[in-house]
């Protein structure tokens, strides 16, 4: 069982799945009630398969999205797929906190109609499968106090404030898609790791309200107070080193970028 919040990259790659990593999606565990509780922030495409390198994803305890573009939440179909038919099936149902109507969209995305106009599977819909919670601006799970608050995106979408409860807790801040936000900068208020987007790479082609790039967000980590930074969301187009240079000279602290397997203790 592990002693702290340990934060692990499932996913990493923006706006779509990359040649090296799945789409958004990131594991955050703690100790809980003398086991491991484990918290899924986002499952983009490819992250339901790369997931089981990491643990059998039928003991995730919660699943978190931060918004409902697909690159953040499409692999939830494959998760319903396996909850559904493995060996190990039915898995518990989980909830999902999520913006409103994610049950809809998921079972959009998900669910396909035969010529007689019904469902094509037989069984529970995505939509019965989990527990949907629409995200509060604070909430309890597990061994976590989770506040969260709209960022700037063309689609209503949550920074995501994750507090490991006790003297010795962590704090996660991640920031999901946002353009440059000041809610985002007080959510991070002291964060001990700030995972931040970094789309975009400094130029006219960063449209407002959409993506930061490595700059504006080692900058939003400057202005927070966070004590160290992890760059991600970065797409298939851009390289990491160039977003990484980027960014370092708005940052004094310790910055790097997520990759597939990276793993990082907080707190403690």
């Amino acid at each position: 069982m592990i002693t702290m919040m340990k934060l692990t990259v499932v996913g990493c790659s923006g706006s779509l799945s990359g040649p090296d990593s799945p789409a958004s999606s990131y594991l955050v565990q703690a100790p809980f009630d003398n086991r491991t509780f484990s918290l899924l922030l986002d499952c983009g495409p490819g992250a339901m398969g790369a997931l089981y390198r990491y643990l059998d994803p039928r003991e995730i305890d919660a699943i978190g999205l931060s918004h409902l573009h697909a690159d953040h939440c499409l692999d939830l179909c494959g998760y319903h797929i396996a909850a559904c038919y493995s060996p190990s099936a039915p898995w518990p149902r989980r909830p999902v906190y999520a913006p409103a109507n994610a049950a809809s969209r998921l079972a959009r995305a998900c669910e396909v109609t035969g010529p007689d106009g019904q469902g094509s599977e037989s069984g529970e819909s995505i939509a019965e499968r989990f527990q949907w919670q629409v995200w509060q601006p604070n909430q309890q799970i597990g061994p976590f106090q989770v506040r969260t608050v709209r960022v700037e995106h063309p689609v209503e979408a949550y920074a995501i404030r994750v507090e490991e409860e006790g003297r010795q807790g962590g704090v996660l801040v991640y920031s999901g898609d946002t353009g440059p936000s000041d809610a985002l900068v007080r959510l991070a208020d002291g964060a001990d790791l700030l995972l931040i987007e970094s789309a975009f790479l400094d130029g006219s082609d960063n449209p407002s309200g959409m993506h930061l790039s490595g700059a504006q967000a080692a900058a939003i980590a400057k202005v927070s107070g966070s004590r160290a930074v992890v760059l991600t969301h970065i797409p298939p187009w851009h390289k990491s080193d160039d977003v990484l240079a980027e960014a370092k000279p708005h940052f004094d602290g310790p910055i790097s970028i997520a990759s597939p397997g990276a793993v990082w203790d907080i707190g403690g």
